[in-house]
Order: structure tokens, then C-alpha cells, then sequence
């Protein structure tokens, strides 16, 4: 629940200690309100002519003529603010979930969906001649339906903590659109890269590629913000060991191209010049296909 401090206090720490959101006070923060100087995070800093507003100065139309542009909040990236700002991360929540729950129920009964829907480069069930089976032989659906697949209760209980931990901050920070463009991205990217480099034969699925996508974003926001960043350094550092450990049996690729999409695409949205700020964006988004593109058409020259 959302606390205020008194009258007195502006959500500082200590004498001499960081600053902490006002309406926060556990979030150390390096942003102030333009109007009023509290310290506010990003869940509560609303976009304005100049620099940011906390909601109580956007709820009161503080400032004449700041009025019009604090009635129109945005997000630090441009976007608008909700009334919910985890809506879209719970609808992705439920679609992993959904397959989840369809998969099992299909394999109880006979069908084999999980095949139907993994990321395959190229491959056959039982019989060559049996038809295409990949995405080498005209099935590029697999690359975004391998995205919301786990076969495991442990997969996709740890994806989609990440989903939720990651998702619903950067979701408040940058909008839903934004928010939901560097999420598919970053796990189509994820996929482009698997498809490109690993065995064309070997099925992989799973969250994880747009999950990091969101962990390098998060570590963009951070940087942008001024945030202490030893908890997101330690994070990735904790997740890459997973990646390369000697265990096998995940598709690294996807993480790789996960994060690597994510940050650049957050740089796009959270560093953009504010007069150009939706052509920078628009472009980074872009380019990031346009790149899976082209990456997925060239892979698939070379197996067919």
C-alpha cells in the first residue's frame, strides 16, 4: 500500500543518505518533482512539459501554465499512463499460462501440441516425407509460439516470476504499447538467434529470451534513473552462470538475443531526445525486426 511521510518530511533518508521516493520510502530514487522537489521512483513520476510531476501536483493542476501538460501524464518514455499499469503483464501472464494448461491437457489426450508449436529449424517427425515440420520449410509461426511454450512446472514457474518481477516496472515506466513492443522483440530476437545458430533439429521453447529482454531493459531503466545497479548486475551475472552452465539443456541463443534486443530497444526509449523521442523509438523497434528478418530469411537459404 502507497504511504506518505508528514508534512515535514520529503522522503529522504538520514541526513546525508540517498533519496527515497516520498510516497515509496523503501525505493532510493534520484529524480525529484519539478513543481513540489519531492523524490519520486518511477511508479510515480509522470512525465511533464519539463522534467517530471508526482501525481499529487498532476491531481491538483499545480503550476498555471504546466496545468494543460500535467493533465496529459505520460510515462518516462512518452507513453500514457494507466489506470493499471501491470495490465499487460498480466494478460502475458495468462497466455503463458493458458498454453501451459492447453499443452498438458492435449498431451493427456493423445495430441501432440508441444510438437506443433516448439521452435524447430528443421525437422521431421518419424518419416521425411511425412511434410515440413520447421521453420526452414515455411513455418515462421514457430518462432513466436516457442515463446509463451514451457513443458516443465519449474520453466515456466521461474519465467514467469521474472515476467512479473521485471515486467511490472518497466511496464509503468515505459506504457503499454512500448512495454509490449521490447516484450515480443526482445523474444523474437531470442528465437532469431536460436534458429540461427543452434541444431535445426533441436526443438527449443520457453519464455526466456523475451524474460531477458526485460532484464536488460531493467538494467537500462536503473542506469537512467540513477538507481544502485549491484542488485541488477548481480541478477545477470546470476542468470548468465544458468545460461552457460555445464549442464546443458538451455538455449542460451535465446537468452543472448533476448537481452541484447531488450537493452538496445530500451536505450531507444528511455534516452531518445524528447523532440524526436517517437521516430527514435519507432526506428530502434524497426530495426530490431528488421534484423530478425533478415536473419530468419538467411538461415533458412542455408538449410533449404
Amino acid at each position: 500500500m502507497d504511504q506518505q511521510p508528514p508534512e515535514d518530511q520529503d522522503g529522504s533518508a538520514a541526513a546525508g543518505g540517498p533519496l527515497t521516493c516520498y510516497r515509496h520510502p523503501g525505493r532510493e530514487t534520484g529524480i525529484r518533482c519539478t513543481r513540489c522537489e519531492r523524490p519520486i521512483c518511477t511508479d510515480c513520476m509522470i512525465e511533464a512539459s519539463v522534467g517530471f510531476h508526482c501525481p499529487e501536483c498532476v491531481r491538483e493542476g499545480v503550476g498555471g501554465g504546466h496545468h494543460r501538460a500535467a493533465s496529459r501524464p505520460r510515462t518516462l518514455a512518452g507513453g500514457s499512463v494507466a489506470a493499471d499499469p501491470r495490465l499487460i503483464t498480466k494478460i502475458l501472464l495468462g497466455i503463458n499460462l493458458a498454453v501451459f494448461v492447453a499443452v498438458l491437457i492435449a498431451k493427456q489426450s493423445g495430441y501432440p501440441l508441444l510438437d506443433d508449436l516448439l521452435l524447430f529449424g528443421r525437422a521431421y517427425s518419424g518419416d521425411p516425407s511425412g511434410g515440413p515440420e520447421g521453420v526452414a520449410e515455411g513455418q515462421w509461426y514457430r518462432l513466436v509460439t516457442s515463446m509463451f511454450l514451457h513443458q516443465e512446472v519449474w520453466h515456466i514457474a521461474f519465467n514467469m516470476l521474472g515476467l512479473w518481477w521485471l515486467g511490472g516496472p518497466l511496464e509503468a515506466a515505459l506504457g503499454r504499447a512500448r512495454y509490449l513492443a521490447l516484450y515480443l522483440l526482445s523474444g523474437l530476437a531470442g528465437s532469431a538467434l536460436t534458429y540461427w545458430i543452434a541444431d535445426p533439429a533441436q526443438g527449443t521453447l520457453g519464455a526466456s529470451g523475451a524474460v531477458f529482454g526485460l532484464l536488460g531493459a531493467t538494467a537500462v531503466l536503473m542506469r537512467r534513473m540513477n538507481y544502485d545497479m549491484r542488485p541488477v548486475i548481480a541478477l545477470l551475472v546470476v542468470n548468465l552462470i544458468f545460461t552457460f552452465n555445464p549442464w546443458g539443456g538451455i538455449a542460451w541463443q535465446a537468452h543472448v538475443g533476448g537481452l541484447v534486443a531488450g537493452a538496445l530497444i530500451a536505450i531507444a526509449m528511455v534516452h531518445g531526445p524528447r523532440e524526436r523521442r517517437n521516430l527514435v523509438q519507432y526506428g530502434a523497434c524497426a530495426l530490431v525486426l528488421v534484423v530478425v528478418v533478415m536473419a530468419v530469411l538467411l538461415r533458412t537459404a542455408a538449410l533449404t
